[in-house]
């Protein structure tokens, strides 16, 4: 109780307008997904807030203790490395600077009122509310948190990691864990004249960045049926009744690294051209546990005129990344939601408020369109901008990035589609429509490169003069590896090449492989064997010198470690896929399709008993048809709605999850009261 009342006196120091809950209607449907009704946006971010409180408060307050540097407090020292990127990037001063100028007054009511709903549930959740210094939540912190998100996305932890770590190599990344997918045929494309939209992410199963599905109706005209990350007050993925859009992640230089030139003498100074400035000493405050014992350490680093900047064994340096110096991401989302036609969308987009992530759109007008986008600085000449560069001069200081209409696009193509799988921009749709990668600087970065989940999809989709929405569905749930393997982090086709019979130790495993279909079902033998390989392979990676062509020797030796373990934890060498992989919620364990980089692609890491668990990979799934009476849309989701064990919706979508099934959604407001679970205000 002494903490309810401390939580009510806290907030009426703030001035948010009062939300009258009587004004919000929660409609819980037969899967517990929320569908929310208010007379104003705010009114319905207030309810999208409660309702995601009552299904998971724990993961929303995760995510802005990170924000807001409180993380290491709650869980110790495994949360030090956020607070410290949290406070290192700047995110509370720039906000606390450009908040007041740079956010709407209609946005900040949306924030508000998300904030009023999360510190009015924590005031009558008290047994909920994992650290009381994280009240009375204010829209400040909320964008801290997205800011903090939007920074992680543009690599910028990446660089910080290799700051502090001494090595500032830029490296590929090990293995594809998470992506995403996304494509659309437009009536040219699709036999029976509509226009579909796959909207197909890649995604932790839990934690902060899991999808929440949820519905979000005004009477100011949003209405809005996809998903979100916690904390988040509108849709990031999902379709009106007018247009949809997906993201997926992408990889052009976002960011970059500086080393600064130290005066010889006088500490604390840089050399810019003909001139000495002075660092700004900065300390991050730390809180952490150690046995249970709470410390307060500090971290320090340095601002430049380059950005915030780090010391290390070889000297100071500087991260610099658009993120840092755009804080209406969340704003630029709401108004995506609120689009009714591709040029309100385009113009949407104008805002340059996401610092990455590739889009893929539909529209009830037959537009399909895709784009690279992202917050790409303009770069001077003559550096090489994929590594370190000088911080010594002011050529390298860059100030403006590309506008949305100078990044690779595809507009409505002849082709009738587009795709993407977090590969090349410039591999988007046909020969004809493909943005031309001339047009664009190569210090951009962007991919030029195919993986294995473009190639089919390329091969699924050009196969097909027309398709009907029973082979759309069919593509989207794809579990096919092409031939040969088009991994973009590695090259393992020398499997095809291994002469089984002269290992006759593992030789049922090799050909077992080397004949498999390459589907990625829970029943197959080859699927099993094979991911099992894979994993093997994995502490290989660094003994493997550039292009990271996996030799014969290792392939064998991954092989016997693969036996090995068939052996030890199941009895035989004939383990199927869904004997080794499975999805996991609470007592429910259920045997799983997908490895990594098929179409419908899945990560997993050691689970028990020589079983992993899938973790990250297909997550929300939602496929739109825009038809002349109005879109149609199905969705599912990993799990459930509700992230408490004792709910019926924690995990009563997984059977429909595994079986490529999915659920009916509907914009319709009689259908959703009439099959309501239930109906209520937010207390």
């Amino acid at each position: 109780m002494r903490r309810q009342f401390y939580l009510f006196l806290l907030l009426p120091f703030f001035t948010f307008a009062q939300i009258n809950p009587q004004d919000i209607e929660i409609v819980r449907d037969n899967f517990g997904v929320p569908h929310i009704f208010g007379k104003t946006d705010a009114d319905v971010a207030y309810g999208l807030a409660w309702a995601h409180a009552e299904d998971d408060f724990k993961t929303i307050q995760q995510g802005y203790l990170a924000g807001n540097a409180l993380l290491g407090k709650h869980i110790g020292t495994k949360g030090a490395g956020a607070d410290f990127i949290a406070q290192f990037i700047g995110s509370k001063e720039i906000i606390e600077k450009e908040y007041d100028q740079k956010i709407s007054p209609e946005y900040k009511k949306i924030a508000e009122a998300y904030a009023q709903a999360l510190n009015q549930y924590a005031s009558t959740h008290p047994e909920e509310v994992l650290e009381d210094d994280l009240f009375p939540i204010n829209p400040k912190m909320m964008l801290s948190y997205a800011q903090l998100q939007l920074f992680i996305s543009s690599r910028g932890d990446y660089w910080v990691q290799r700051i502090v770590g001494n090595n500032v190599k830029l490296e590929a990344p090990k293995e594809e864990i998470t992506g995403s997918n996304t494509f659309a045929f437009n009536s040219s494309k699709t036999t029976d004249g509509s226009t579909y939209l796959a909207i197909n992410t890649h995604q932790p199963l839990d934690g902060p960045v899991s999808w929440y599905e949820a519905h979000l109706c005004s009477e100011e005209g949003t209405n809005i049926i996809g998903a979100l990350f916690a904390g988040t007050p509108s849709i990031l993925i999902g379709a009106n009744q007018h247009l949809g859009w997906a993201h997926t992640v992408n990889y052009p230089d976002k960011t970059d690294v500086f080393k600064l030139e130290m005066h010889p003498s006088k500490k604390g100074q840089y050399k810019v051209d003909d001139e000495y400035l002075t660092l700004q000493k900065k300390k991050a405050k730390l809180n952490i546990k150690i046995l249970g014992i709470p410390f307060k350490i500090s971290k320090t680093y340095y601002e430049s005129i380059f950005g915030p900047t780090l010391k290390n064994k070889s000297g100071y340096y500087a991260v610099r990344t658009p993120a840092l110096y755009e804080i209406r991401g969340l704003e630029q989302w709401w108004r995506m939601n609120k689009a009714t036609s591709f040029s309100e969308f385009y113009d949407v987009l104008k805002m340059k408020a996401l610092p990455g992530y590739n889009i893929g759109y539909a529209d009830k007008n037959d537009t399909i369109f895709y784009i690279s986008n992202g917050l790409i600085p303009k770069r001077a000449e003559g550096y090489n901008w994929k590594e370190v560069v000088p911080g010594n001069t002011r050529k390298t200081l860059w100030t403006e990035t590309y506008d949305i209409e100078e990044l690779p696009q595809v507009i409505q193509p002849s082709s009738g589609y587009f795709y993407n799988a977090n590969h090349s921009p410039f591999f988007s749709s046909d020969e004809s429509n493909n943005p031309n990668p001339d047009d664009f600087s190569k210090d951009a970065n962007f991919e030029t490169y195919h993986n294995n989940r473009s190639t089919r999809l390329m091969n699924l989709i050009e196969a097909e003069d027309k398709v009907s929405y029973a082979d759309f569905k069919r593509i989207k749930y794809d579990h096919q590896l092409p031939k040969p393997f088009v991994y973009s982090w590695m090259n393992i086709n020398y499997l095809e090449k291994m002469n089984a019979d002269q290992f006759p130790e593992i030789r049922e495993l090799i050909l077992r492989v080397q004949n498999w279909d390459r589907k990625a079902t829970a029943t197959s033998l080859g699927a099993g064997t094979y991911l099992m390989l894979y994993h093997k392979l994995r502490p290989y990676y660094d003994q493997i010198p550039d292009p990271k062509i996996i030799p014969t020797a290792i392939l064998v030796k991954a092989f016997k470690e693969v036996k090995v373990h068939m052996l030890k934890h199941f009895g035989t060498t004939k383990v199927a896929l869904g004997d080794y992989q499975k999805l996991v919620r609470g007592n429910k364990e259920l045997p799983v399709f997908g490895i990594n980089d098929v179409v419908t692609a899945m990560s997993a890491v050691p689970y028990k008993d020589g079983k992993v668990k899938v973790v990250a990979g297909e997550s929300y799934i939602e496929l739109v048809k825009f038809t002349p009476e109005g879109p149609e849309i199905e969705s599912v989701i990993s799990y459930g709605s509700s992230d408490h064990p004792e709910s019926p919706h924690y995990g009563d979508q997984m059977e429909l999850y595994t079986q490529f099934k999915t659920k009916k959604m509907t914009f319709d407001k009689e259908t959703i009261y009439t099959n309501a679970e239930r109906i209520y205000h937010p207390k």
